[in-house]
């Protein structure tokens, strides 16, 4: 039977003459129709991962600390291992646990493959046609299988090993130089010199360097690191990236694009007309690029822009992560004498009376390559994910995750898990002699390099230049604090927020060349 309406009612209880019942079946509609409206509404509603409480416009932006990545730990220990934000105008989730990462890397990666175009990326990596930021799909897929087919094979990073001795040298030298004088060096600055050289050479076929040593070519990189990681007013709320203007974000952007534009097109002006080499071992990645174009070989149409936004990618993610991980991994040491002794002992004795370290000597140094696991896990170069964004509404860990969602995964959280890691905060390379965990592995506890479709192509190359830098700069030195006042476990470990962490304060050591 259908319901009365309330015309109907009026004229019942006209026919029926009862008194007062109008307004008292007024309020009773009244208050039915907000509970049938509210239970209609409730039920549209998403079911949504657990949240903080929010302000009203900027959302949960005042919970993020200065260091991001410790912020959504706190948050997510008291709200869950899948947090919903509203990050201005920008829903956001964060997954802080390897379960939750294992479900959404593997059962529905497609979904959570893609990117979000931000105002950074989007002016610096040619409007996100590189692959780190580029949206997923058929160019993406294209421009990854070059880079890992052609670019970042074992092969490929094998032949490069020419470059890493060279660089490896020349930074030996300058510490021997050091040793004679008795001061103390910013090994900081000289691992990031090194790391960008070897990274530069890799790619563009020549080191950038100004005067005094310093690396042109990586304070860019160190620079688009930085912007890459900043706030932009544009991104969380659309309305206001006016401001971007006024504080000069934009303004710096495109000043640090410009210089990034030139010293792509000198290189590539330089190969085009009198940088070529028939030696294959001895190709960088412009020679390859440019060879695969001109031969019809590459199985998508690449403009000049193209290839510089791919190889922008290898250059600033290669260079600055890998100096990250030496400058936090000395630092370690410096703390732990014994475990640097120890290592120094396995170095010494593999390497013997030789005078250079070769990739075999490497192979042989298991405990050395505990502790780069070790520093990797405790301090992974970018302790947030690079950002996804839902490409549809899915359901994941028993939510309604909505479309356009932007999703971080905090691999620091997870590799600091004590439910999985024993005595998590310790620096302890054992952890890893009888574990099989490994980041070459899709192992959801240790994800220092990502996983998934959107897993870093250049782990093989990073970690390369890390076991051969650490190797020799631990064989052929003994390394001390310049202060014998500090203490090496009072070492300040605090760090620096970006895309990559590293330390706030440059690690300055004195080194002594090692007697056998």
């Amino acid at each position: 039977m259908a319901p009365l309406s309330f015309l109907q009612l009026q004229s019942w209880q006209e026919v029926h003459k009862i008194p007062f019942i109008n307004p008292l079946l007024s309020l009773i509609f009244l208050i039915s129709f907000l509970y049938v409206f509210k239970r209609i509404g409730s039920s549209g509603k998403p079911n949504l991962p657990p949240s903080p409480p929010k302000l009203p416009i900027i959302g949960n932006l005042h919970q993020l600390g200065t260091l991001t990545h410790r912020s959504l730990q706190v948050l997510s220990n008291k709200y869950g291992p899948l947090m919903f934000l509203n990050l201005g105008h920008r829903p956001t989730l964060v997954v802080s646990s390897a379960n939750m990462a294992k479900e959404m890397l593997k059962t529905h990666d497609v979904v959570f493959s893609n990117r979000p175009k931000t105002t950074a990326a989007d002016s610096l990596l040619y409007g996100c046609t590189d692959v780190g930021f580029s949206p997923y799909g058929e160019y993406w897929r294209q421009a990854r299988k070059i880079c890992v087919l052609e670019l970042l094979s074992l092969k490929r990073v094998q032949s490069f090993q020419y470059v890493r001795e060279e660089e490896i040298e020349a930074l030996t030298k300058k510490i021997r130089e050091s040793c004679n004088k008795g001061a103390s060096v910013n090994l900081s600055e000289m691992l990031m010199v090194t790391s960008n050289n070897i990274v530069s050479r890799c790619v563009l076929g020549q080191k950038f360097e100004e005067e005094g040593g310093k690396s042109t070519f990586g304070h860019l990189s160190r620079r688009v690191m930085e912007h890459l990681g900043a706030f932009c007013f544009g991104d969380f709320f659309p309305f206001l990236g006016w401001i971007d203007v006024l504080t000069g974000f934009i303004p710096s952007l495109k000043a640090t694009f410009r210089e990034l534009d030139a010293l792509f097109d000198q290189a590539f002006e330089e190969h085009n007309t009198c940088r070529t080499t028939d030696d294959e071992g001895r190709k960088d990645l412009i020679d390859i690029l440019l060879k695969l174009k001109k031969k019809g070989m590459l199985d998508v149409e690449l403009a000049q822009a193209n290839l510089k936004a791919i190889l922008l990618d290898m250059s600033v993610g290669g260079s600055d992560t890998t100096s990250t991980t030496l400058e936090w991994l000395m630092a370690e040491l410096i703390k732990h004498p014994n475990i640097m002794k120890r290592a120094q002992e396995e170095v010494r004795m593999v390497v013997g009376k030789k005078s250079k370290i070769d990739v075999n000597d490497i192979n042989q140094m298991d405990y050395l390559k505990c502790i780069i696991k070790e520093t990797l896990r405790l301090h992974p170069p970018a302790p947030l994910s690079v950002p996804r964004e839902t490409s549809a509404s899915v359901k994941f860990g028993g939510y309604d995750i909505p479309q356009k969602t932007r999703v971080f995964i905090n691999i620091w959280a997870i590799q600091r898990d004590p439910t999985i890691w024993e005595r998590p905060e310790e620096f302890l390379p054992e952890r890893f002699k009888d574990k099989t965990v490994d980041f070459n592995r899709q192992e959801f506890e240790f994800i220092a390099f990502g996983g998934g479709r959107r897993r870093c192509p250049g782990l093989t190359f990073g970690v390369a230049s890390v076991e051969n830098v650490i190797a020799n700069i631990l064989c052929w030195f003994d390394w001390r604090l310049p202060s014998a006042s500090v203490q090496a476990k009072d070492l300040d470990m605090s760090e620096v927020n970006g895309i990559t962490v590293s330390k706030k304060i440059p690690l300055y050591l004195v080194p002594k060349l090692h007697s056998p």
